[in-house]
């Protein structure tokens, strides 16, 4: 695997190794890598010629200083993942290489972004966005890899991707999750033992709302999920909502066949933890 953090560099090598650009696979990411990740690496090796990954610690998405200080960096265990992983080329890119001026996409994603993590962290897909379209600019691949567990992030960089014309095809791939369906997140690592032995009980809300969408009120199904997961010690629900699976608005009741979901997002002691399902 080659090791790269200049834009020019990697453009020249990307060249070098391949003459066509839409065989290149492209996973973007924050570092502090899990299986979660390698299962993207992986798959995008099945359907691509080269991949190449990219670990950039995004500044502009962070809303509190202290989340981005704290943000998990694990480079040496990085490298030995991607290794494994069978990624080509990794990206490692300075914050002056990302942001030469302070310029962040002007896009008004409307409600897609006013929904869940947008209404908590104003600003933030905004950052994401730039991020992304930058990084697409700077590794022209064919299709780029992201993992459902940041669902409505897919959301907005697909809106961004379209409205953008980048050409990428995005590939959005399920949640990996741990024995107890916790999914996997460079988060978990901020539960303390006790959180993290309780913390399977988001999953199996998901589910348990899933089923109790089809004989239950929106409100009732809501207020029974929370229940179960407030009653593990320092766990807090910051929202639990039931959307439509394309525009991420609020649903009034479950219908079959329909593309909708259940979003969560849950306050720990040290950490947040966000996680989604089908409905």
């Amino acid at each position: 695997m080659i090791v790269v953090e200049k834009a020019s560099e990697l453009r020249n090598l990307l060249d070098l190794m391949t003459s066509d650009s839409s065989g290149i696979g492209f996973v973007p990411t924050m570092g502090a890598l899990h299986i979660g990740h390698k299962s993207l690496i992986m798959k995008a090796k099945l359907e691509n010629a080269l991949v190449v990954t990219s670990i950039f610690v995004n500044p502009t998405q962070f809303n509190d200083k202290n989340d981005l200080l704290n943000y998990p960096r694990t480079p040496e265990s990085d490298e030995k993942l991607l290794d494994e992983a069978g990624c080509d080329l990794l990206f490692r890119p300075t914050e002056r290489e990302v942001y030469p001026d302070d310029q962040l996409l002007d896009i008004d994603f409307g409600p897609l972004e006013r929904v869940m993590e947008g209404s908590y962290r104003p600003g933030h897909f905004r950052g994401v966005a730039t991020v992304v379209y930058r990084l697409f600019k700077m590794v022209s691949p064919g299709k780029a890899y992201f993992g459902e567990k940041d669902f409505q992030q897919l959301a907005i960089i697909r809106e961004m991707n379209r409205r953008m014309k980048t050409g990428v095809e995005i590939i959005g791939c399920p949640t990996l999750r741990e024995e107890d369906g916790l999914a996997f997140s460079s988060r978990n690592i901020h539960l303390s033992l006790d959180e993290r032995s309780g913390a399977g009980v988001i999953f199996s809300t998901l589910k348990w709302a899933a089923e109790a969408l089809k004989s239950m009120d929106i409100k009732h199904a809501r207020e029974k999920s929370i229940e179960r997961i407030e009653a593990v010690a320092n766990f807090k629900v910051q929202y639990l909502e039931f959307v439509e699976g394309d525009t991420l608005q609020p649903i009034t009741s479950w219908k079959e066949n329909a593309r909708q979901r259940v979003c969560i997002a849950v306050i720990t002691s040290r950490t947040r933890l966000i996680d989604n399902m089908a409905i």
